[in-house]
């Protein structure tokens, strides 16, 4: 026999149900504007009908229901948009880590300009034409040695810019590092968290929010993969379990594990000895090539525009790419060649301080010739005027100590004529700049103003490439976040919706206790007083 307080029991469950329903829409009205915060709702079920199934259930018609209950509090989340999301942010992160790259190395090279290396150029190559017109003349010699020193004033500011924005690439890569190493040690403290909660049977909603932002984070920095496992004991259905963060390697076919169930692997950037460039990845004890890391992602981006060394596993040959040491390297190719070919060229002049020495006789000069002039642009890193090592170059051109000492160890005289209105060599040297084919190219020769250009055209296309993908990344980002957000973001509209529905639910079971106390109040104190 079913009780006598039946009534009351079910309405107080379904007022104390609709109590909670509002109580979570105004946590989720309170969190509408925190960062990853995902909507919450109550799964609403009904109770354990009466009479329950049984042998010796009461003969009555069917069951009598008593009422509802909050089954669970269930944030709402669609991991397929979660996914999506993640891979795109990820791409978002090296496009735009990129894009800043190359803008730093644009306004380094600053081309086409007034200030650049190409007007430098230009200006020295002027200076020699205007000498030409008449090759004694002591500022037009002035002219050329100033032009001189600006060209290789030009070169080291450029090279010794691109060494330092190199160096902060390194610091960033080193920052990221730990940011990357923080943000896995703070997911598998949530981790424990939420293992400590869901075998009890709860889900701890606001902690899988957490979790999901670092995630979010992380999936920007480096490409990952997660999975979930079960953490057991009476963990709901719904419950997500503990995440294990893998590092996605070898075009995604392979994964490092950075967070697991027995703790964290962290993650080490390695270094070449040599080069001092990125070398691998290294995963707890696992090491990983770098050409066999992540395509995606701010710390790949990163290490691209840095540098890295790709290694030959076959003869143990490597070879250095990255954005930076390639300009790098250009700088140092067109400033060795061009000083090669310029010196070898003014050695071939005669000066006027040895037309002007003492027994000079142009008319009885032995045959061959050798004219004895000194090198016009020197590598500061040698003493006896040859060139060094090509790496670094650009940084070390300087001109020579006879030419600062005096203008009158400009060549200006060729050897067929060294006389002092005599310009063959001054306009030789002018064609070095201008017309002499260099081996600047990878299997043709050019003109040191036609491989400069072709090298400037290279960087354009590279830098408008990252953005123009990163301006695409950020659209398809921001449109699946907003499908994301139309999922799991807080509608206040909505919010304002059920808080009235649930208000007027829990009025209505209030109403119904109010009911069962009339009744209740005649059976007791009305009924049985007939006779007295």
């Amino acid at each position: 026999m079913r009780s006598t307080f039946h009534g009351l029991e079910t309405a107080k469950r379904g007022m104390f149900t609709q109590q909670g329903a509002l109580y979570t829409t105004g946590h989720n009205i309170a969190n509408a504007n925190t960062p990853g915060y995902s909507r919450q709702r109550v799964n609403f079920q009904t109770t354990e009908p009466y009479p329950g199934v049984g042998m010796n259930r009461p003969q009555i018609p069917g069951q009598i229901g008593s009422g509802v209950e909050a089954g669970s509090v269930q944030r709402i989340r669609e991991k397929f948009l979660d996914i999506q999301f993640r891979g795109e942010l990820n791409k978002l992160g090296y496009w735009e880590t990129k894009m800043s790259a190359m803008e730093k190395m644009e306004e380094v090279m600053n081309e086409p300009s007034d200030s650049g290396l190409s007007k430098s150029m230009d200006m020295f190559w002027q200076s020699l034409q205007d000498l030409a017109v008449n090759p004694t003349n002591p500022g037009a010699r002035s002219v050329v040695r100033e032009r001189g020193i600006a060209v290789t004033k030009t070169f080291s500011y450029l090279s010794n810019s691109l060494k330092g924005i190199q160096e902060d690439l390194k610091n960033e890569i080193s920052v990221t590092e730990k940011q990357v190493n923080s943000l896995l040690n703070q997911i598998h403290k949530l981790n424990n968290q939420i293992a400590d909660v869901e075998p009890h049977g709860y889900l701890p909603n606001d902690l899988y929010d957490e979790r999901d932002r670092l995630i979010d984070e992380l999936s920007g920095i480096v490409d990952i993969q997660v999975s979930y496992e079960s953490n057991g004991g009476a963990s709901l259905d719904i419950a997500e379990g503990r995440a294990s963060i893998f590092l996605s390697y070898g075009e995604g076919s392979r994964a490092s594990q950075l967070v697991g169930k027995h703790g964290v692997n962290e993650m080490k950037v390695q270094y070449h000895e040599e080069e001092g460039l990125v070398s691998g990845i290294k995963v707890g004890k696992q090491d990983v090539a770098y050409t066999d890391f992540g395509a995606q992602g701010k710390l790949r981006a990163l290490v691209d525009s840095f540098g890295y060394v790709k290694e030959n596993l076959q003869d143990g040959t490597y070879t250095v790419e990255g954005s930076y040491p390639n300009m790098l390297k250009e700088l140092d190719h067109l400033a060795y060649e061009f000083v090669k070919a310029f010196n070898e060229q003014h050695k071939q002049g005669v000066t006027l301080t040895e037309m002007n020495a003492e027994g000079f006789d142009p008319e009885n000069l032995p045959d061959p010739y050798t004219p004895n002039t000194p090198n016009f642009f020197i590598d500061k890193s040698t003493t006896d005027g040859s060139l060094g090592d090509k790496k670094g170059f650009a940084s070390r051109i300087d001109i020579s100590d006879e030419i600062k000492e005096s203008t009158d160890n400009i060549a200006s005289a060729s050897a067929s004529n060294p006389t002092a209105g005599d310009a063959g060599n001054i306009l030789s040297l002018a064609d070095v700049i201008d017309k002499k084919e260099l081996p600047l190219g990878d299997d043709y020769d050019a003109t040191f103003k036609g491989h400069y250009e072709s090298v400037i055209g290279q960087m354009a296309v590279e830098s408008q490439e990252a953005v123009r993908l990163a301006k695409n990344s950020a659209v398809l980002t921001n449109a699946v976040e907003t499908r994301r957000m139309s999922v799991s973001g807080v509608s206040l509209d909505e919010e304002m919706t059920n808080m009235i529905k649930f208000q007027h639910a829990y009025n209505a079971s209030a109403r119904m206790i109010t009911l069962q106390d009339e009744l209740l109040d005649k059976i007791i104190n009305g009924m049985g007083t007939v006779g007295r």
